[in-house]
């Protein structure tokens, strides 16, 4: 039984010591998740294709924290040998990890289906989309996540081990488009988010043998080079809310905020009572357009 001392938000949420290894770190909500983290007195691993972004976030955002952001790589989280060298490279410097996010994704190529005319629908999707960019955004977007969570199985479970009852974990980002039936014109996209969340589910079943829990957030608009195209030259991006009202289904009328995602990432992060989850951090979209 706790005492209401031990309640405290800070010792609830403190991540100190953890070792955290997130992919798609350098940006967007990987980058959020990097610095709620470390903020909280986490050693975080980020990793990506572009190691100048890597560097540029962790100095920019390492400083007056009492964890550490370490940029390593470059991986590409679609190539085996990638995955395979990221993890030896983290088994050479850590016993152990507490934590891996699933954060590196691509959007896919856009296809409005708005004609009524068979025809016309047809030659609109047919034309605009293509094999590769669907087999590029479910390779980006779900074997990916796939192989890293698989390469990364004995480090976590190491970190199970060290922690007892706290068991180490596996966070997915994956998406709302994963769970609505609008296909907002990214059929190739919402199809492999939709594939995420139920790999998710998967592996949490799978790898609770092994003590170590899957969840997944699935966020809704959230400031990334994904949804803003750019990012700033502190890797950071911007979504006004007027963008974000002009979608006409966000009752929240914004995007989400830094602060929200770290609160997702945090409570998934410590409380070993949850697995297997999706949590939703979207506005309330999905109370709007049609899910599941």
């Amino acid at each position: 039984m706790a005492s209401t001392h031990d309640l405290r938000v800070e010792r609830l949420f403190s991540v100190k010591d953890y070792v955290c290894v997130i992919t798609g770190g350098g940006t967007g909500i990987g980058l959020m998740a990097a610095q709620a983290l470390a903020a909280n007195g986490a050693k975080v691993y980020i990793t990506g294709r572009r190691m100048e972004a890597l560097k540029n976030a962790a100095e920019t955002h390492s400083k007056g924290i009492e964890g550490q952001i370490i940029p390593i790589g470059p991986c590409d989280v679609t190539k085996k040998d990638d995955i395979a060298k990221l993890y030896d490279e983290i088994a050479s410097k850590e016993k152990h990890i507490n934590l891996l996010i699933c954060a590196a994704g691509i959007s896919g190529t856009k296809a409005e289906p708005e004609a009524e005319k068979a025809t016309d629908l047809k030659a609109k999707l047919w034309n605009e989309e293509t094999f590769e960019v669907w087999n590029e955004t479910y390779n980006t977007d779900v074997t990916a996540v796939y192989f890293t969570t698989v390469a990364f199985l004995p480090l976590l479970q190491a970190g199970t081990e060290k922690h007892g009852h706290l068991a180490a974990s596996v966070i997915v980002i994956s998406s709302m488009s994963g769970i609505m039936r609008h296909a907002q014109g990214h059929f190739s996209y919402n199809a492999a988010k939709g594939a995420t969340v139920h790999l998710s589910k998967l592996m949490s079943a799978e790898f609770q043998k092994a003590r170590i829990r899957v969840n997944s957030i699935a966020p809704g608009y959230f400031p990334s080079e994904m949804t803003a195209k750019s990012s700033g030259p502190d890797q950071k991006s911007e979504l006004p809310d007027e963008k974000v009202q002009e979608k006409g289904h966000v009752p929240a009328q914004r995007g989400g905020h830094d602060e929200e995602m770290a609160q997702a990432v945090l409570f998934l992060t410590k409380n070993s009572y949850v697995n297997g989850e999706i949590l939703v951090v979207d506005g309330g979209v999905l109370n709007v357009v049609s899910g599941r």
